[in-house]
């Protein structure tokens, strides 16, 4: 669908088994934006490339025309398709320094948190041409002003980023912001909580574009933050109140170190990379707390994840 008139979101379903012969259907959205050439934020799946060529061809513009790949993140349903989109197109891919190993080796991914169907959901190990930091403007089409800034926003992964193109008001959050009622998954709970809080500081987004939802306009916007953010809330104190362990509370931990910590911890600086502009912030603050809330969580009865009113543990991580 047609979002802006630069802009177009795809949503690309695909099915996880989770058992022999049960599938969890699932969906993620990839975004389109068009200018000279065509950059593509986030690929799906294996297979979602043909989803992806076949919409570029009924706009009226060519596959070909793809010459970049930004990916927020390197979980399987964000880059399972580039490497056969870059086969095809011979396109630059850009992501942050923190999910370079699991983009360029995903077995070593595949090893380090197995998820059901991993080698059906990816397509293969990929090299980064570019590494997005906080504070980076990229330049897609090699033009004079920088309109598309990076922000490094983790929580959902360690190099989870954002990106926020000023010429539309757009605001591509990956899976930054969890939806109420889906199944919300993180690395370090306050650092999601800190990240939320971020983007909703940010002045200016008329549009909100999630990987885990449809676009929203307007009011929604900042309202869709505010729910993500008491979503977060509800989440922990039931999984804490689960562990048996009270005494951890994201936002109140959060309250108590914002005044002395940026709401995400800044990147180090990273060799120039042509087609990006920008230096990022110097080097942020530890996060002792965060940590130790998520190594509750997961120490606790393995992974968990929090649907409508009930929770679910695994000791294999069944998320994206």
């Amino acid at each position: 669908m047609q979002v802006t008139p630069a802009i177009h979101a795809l949503r690309l379903p695909f099915r996880v088994p989770v058992a022999p012969g049960i599938a969890l259907d699932r969906f993620v959205y990839s975004y389109l934006v068009y200018g000279e050439t065509v950059t593509l934020i986030d690929t799906g799946v294996a297979g979602c490339e043909n989803t992806i060529f076949d919409y570029i061809l009924s706009t009226g513009r060519d596959p070909s025309e793809i010459a970049l790949i930004i990916l927020t993140h390197s979980h399987p349903d964000h880059i399972g398709a580039a490497r056969a989109i870059r086969q095809a197109t011979g396109c630059r891919i850009g992501a942050h320094p923190a999910e370079r190993a699991w983009i360029e080796d995903v077995e070593l991914q595949n090893r380090e948190r197995p998820v059901p169907g991993f080698s059906a959901l990816v397509g293969g190990s990929v090299q980064l041409d570019h590494e997005l930091v906080d504070g980076d403007s990229i330049e897609p089409d090699d033009c004079r002003t920088c309109d598309m800034q990076v922000f490094h926003t983790p929580g959902h992964s360690a190099g989870s980023i954002s990106l926020f193109l000023h010429s539309e008001g757009a605001l591509f959050s990956g899976d930054v912001i969890p939806v109420t009622g889906d199944l919300p998954v993180y690395d370090d709970a306050l650092a999601s909580v800190q990240s939320v809080r971020r983007l909703r500081g940010l002045p200016g987004i008329q549009i909100l574009l999630s990987a885990w939802d449809e676009p929203r306009k307007g009011e929604e916007v900042y309202r869709q933050m505010n729910q993500a953010l008491e979503y977060l809330q509800t989440i922990h104190e039931a999984v804490l109140s689960s562990a048996g362990d009270n005494s951890l509370d994201p936002m109140k931990l959060h309250q108590k170190n914002r005044r002395s910590h940026r709401p995400a911890p800044a990147d180090s600086e990273s060799p120039a990379r042509p087609h990006f502009c920008g230096k990022p912030p110097g080097p942020g603050p530890e996060e002792p707390a965060g940590r130790r809330l998520t190594r509750t969580l997961r120490e606790s009865s393995g992974y968990y994840f929090y649907s409508s009113s009930r929770i679910f543990t695994s000791h294999t991580s069944n998320s994206w």
